[in-house]
């Protein structure tokens, strides 16, 4: 006998958050024929609800409405009634979220559209409490109101999904101009302008970490030796690390700071975010030689191999914000359980440091952080980390938050990329090892026998068939590992997946990127998404990756399809160029001066290659191990030679080579 009152039809999916549901008073669907069937038989508009498994507001609604008895009836009456996990399926929640977008004027989760039994959307918006509330609609009185509108009001509901369909189908196709230089330094400005000088970040609150933006703003440093830009960055990775947002007993940063300061976060921690940031983290200390930003990245990314890695060798998704129910639970102290854990004289010293009060600075209770304090000299970093422990193991205790234990090829190729990255910057193997290991894990479970990548793993399921920001975060994911390895198995899958990717999401010579493959589901619109929110778009990555193909192959088809690529986007780059930094980011690439090639010969090559890992070139490739595997690749590569049988680096730039240096010091000289 079931323990729980009622079981949907969601009792079937793998989904943590489709699970999360399957016990709601409410009937509800999977996104699929069934629902869509039974919406027809029986002429009833769809109620969509799109969340995902660790998003707080999605709880909420659930708790106030969805395991509600009285609003299950109503939605069970006069509704067909459908769960969609975001994250498993990016391209509904695209298409559905530009609808609530152009109606509202804002997006979010939980996202709730009303649909026809064809689709079409009719009315959106993300939260609704139960009741009216504060003068907001309740979702009680609204699904009144759009039962009555389909009864009496048909026509006009149907007309009014003709025009939002015709409205987010509609693309503001490029001008034939061709993305200028300009905007680059527009974007700078812009950036420059929303800089909050006191706290770092850009704008007031809530504060996301945007890695991307930092990102861009580094490689605007390099070119331009502008010196404000690195200012920038380097404000916001210290304020960001001294803030609530990273968490200072187990390591790792929440999704977004709900204040100005970085202090009160958002508590989910989301792989993509962390992914992103110790990216970030790791490029500034290889431009500044910082050992902070080593220290974090290194700590965001040993908190991901402990809590957020498989032992089958994947990345988890996120841990929500919750634990018994309230939001932040798990990561706030009282100064009274610090003090106990610690002991009274190293207790107090703590809390100074930590800003831990007996009133608190969260609804009474604590959240660690070093705002006032500032960076912490080696003495007292030496404490903290012996606190930092007892803490953690006293925490461990605790109800953890839940976690979503999905893998998401996207987000496992970004993490892919991190680990690389870091692995070869540091010289430390074991973050390298965790990368291949991952791949390995891709490979023999994300692949289907045709060939064909799909996008989510979870309980032995491997499901639906991937998106462009899989195919293009695990190709970034690969050409890091490609340069921290030099195993040409890593290049050649990179440019095996990039070949397909061009394939399934750019057909009909169409040159942006679509969102979905042709052999995917159609929905009612095929988008070709450029913004660079959250986490980079599909085409920014996709881009960046066909620039450093063409430059490691000498394969100039891909450098061409990539700025055909950022053409196309040229209008919306140009409308809000802050909103599209990675892309900037690919587009300074494609024209920098600073751009080069470096072929390294012969087999002693550590030192040249250690040589080259000290450096900050952020567009530079390495090509190393030539061998005739990389040559067939690579054909270029073979007029490359050992100097008098000692090891030898080419730099070429402007398709144009120096004399090969033969001491890892000449090299060190030449790029600098």
């Amino acid at each position: 006998m079931s323990e729980h009152k009622y079981t949907n039809k969601l009792i079937h999916e793998k989904s943590p958050y489709l699970l999360q549901h399957a016990h709601n008073p409410v009937d509800w669907y999977p996104w699929g024929p069934e629902a869509f069937a039974r919406a027809v038989s029986e002429d009833k508009p769809i109620f969509l609800s799109i969340g995902y498994s660790t998003c707080h507001w999605c709880h909420v609604m659930e708790r106030e409405s969805f395991e509600d008895e009285e609003v299950a009836h109503i939605l069970n009456r006069d509704f067909i009634c459908i769960k969609v996990d975001r994250e498993e399926r990016p391209d509904i929640d695209s298409i559905y979220m530009s609808v609530c977008q152009t109606l509202t004027g804002h997006g979010g989760w939980p996202l709730t559209v009303f649909l026809t039994p064809d689709r079409q959307p009719f009315y959106a918006g993300t939260y609704f409490p139960k009741d009216n509330s504060k003068g907001s609609i309740g979702l009680m009185s609204l699904l009144d109101s759009v039962k009555e509108a389909w009864d009496l009001k048909r026509e006009s509901l149907l007309e009014s999904a003709k025009n939002i369909i015709e409205h987010v189908s509609h693309e503001e196709s490029s001008d034939e101009t061709i993305i200028s230089k300009d905007i680059i330094h527009e974007a700078f400005k812009h950036f420059k302008y929303n800089f909050d000088i006191k706290y770092g970040g850009f704008g007031t609150s809530p504060k996301f970490p945007s890695p991307h933006t930092l990102l861009f703003l580094l490689r605007y440093w390099y070119t331009e030796k502008e010196p404000f830009a690195l200012e920038m960055v380097e404000k916001t990775l210290e304020s960001m690390k001294n803030g609530g947002i990273f968490d200072h007993i187990g390591f790792g940063f929440s999704r977004y700071s709900t204040d100005k300061k970085w202090l009160v976060p958002h508590f989910e921690k989301m792989l993509y975010d962390n992914a992103l940031l110790a990216i970030a983290y790791g490029e500034a200390y290889s431009a500044t030689g910082n050992k902070n930003y080593e220290e974090t990245s290194r700590q965001i990314l040993d908190y991901v191999q402990r809590d957020m890695s498989s032992q089958l060798g994947a990345f988890y998704s996120a841990e929500d914000a919750d634990s018994e129910g309230f939001e932040g639970k798990f990561y706030i102290w009282s100064q009274e359980e610090v003090m106990k854990v610690l002991g009274q004289k190293d207790g107090k010293e703590y809390c100074n440091l930590f800003d831990i009060t007996p009133s608190g600075n969260f609804e009474g209770l604590n959240i660690p952080n070093l705002i006032e304090t500032g960076a912490l000299s080696q003495q007292q970093k030496s404490f903290a980390e012996e606190c930092r422990k007892k803490l953690f193991n006293h925490r461990e205790k605790r109800v953890h938050p839940y976690k979503d234990d999905k893998v998401l090829t996207s987000w496992n190729g970004l993490m892919i990329a991190a680990m690389a990255y870091c692995g070869r910057i540091f010289g430390e193997e074991r973050y390298i090892e965790t990368a291949k290991r991952c791949v390995d894990f891709i490979y023999k479970k994300l692949i289907r026998t045709d060939g064909r990548l799909l996008a989510r793993y979870r309980d032995g399921e491997a499901m639906f068939p991937a998106y462009l920001e899989d195919y293009a975060f695990l190709v970034w994911g690969l050409l890091e590992l490609y340069e921290a390895t030099f195993t040409t198995i890593y290049l050649k899958r990179a440019l095996k997946l990039t070949d397909a990717m061009l394939n399934l999401f750019g057909e009909n010579n169409s040159a942006a990127l679509f969102l979905y493959g042709h052999d995917s589901e159609q929905l009612i619109s095929r988008p070709r998404e450029s913004y660079d929110g959250a986490i980079p778009s599909g085409n920014s990555v996709a881009a960046m990756n066909l620039l450093r193909l063409a430059r490691i192959t000498g394969h100039h088809e891909y450098e061409n399809r990539a700025k055909a690529i950022m053409d196309f986007f040229n209008n919306q780059v140009k409308a809000a160029p802050t909103g599209h930094s990675y892309m900037l980011s690919s587009y300074m690439y494609s024209v920098s001066d600073n751009s080069s090639e470096i072929v390294i010969t012969g087999e002693n090559s550590k030192e040249m290659v250690d040589t080259l890992n000290r450096k900050y070139l952020p567009f530079a490739v390495t090509i190393s191990n030539i061998s005739p595997e990389l040559t067939e690749i690579a054909p270029f590569v073979g007029d490359y030679k050992s100097q008098n049988g000692k090891t030898a680096a080419y730099v070429c730039r402007n398709f144009s080579c120096m004399e090969p240096v033969t001491q890892p010091e000449k090299l060190s000289e030449v790029l600098s």
